[in-house]
């Protein structure tokens, strides 16, 4: 997984009934875009994460499409 600052992060809930989550990366603190990241969720929370197989990366180059 590669992203830059201002990538989003999408978060598939993982049990029926939980929403997916969205946070836009406002720092890579990885090697060449890789994990972990600094995030920023839509409340307004920071966090340290590395994303699992249930996160996909949204671009910013490709979010005006």
């Amino acid at each position: 997984m590669q992203a830059k600052e201002g990538d989003r992060l999408l978060m598939h809930g993982r049990i029926v009934g939980q929403h997916d989550r969205v946070a836009e990366v406002v720092e890579v603190l990885g090697e060449g875009g890789t994990p972990p990241y600094r995030v920023r969720f839509e409340d307004g929370h920071e966090s340290i994460m590395s994303p699992g197989p249930d996160t996909v990366v949204r671009h910013q180059d490709l979010a005006a499409d």
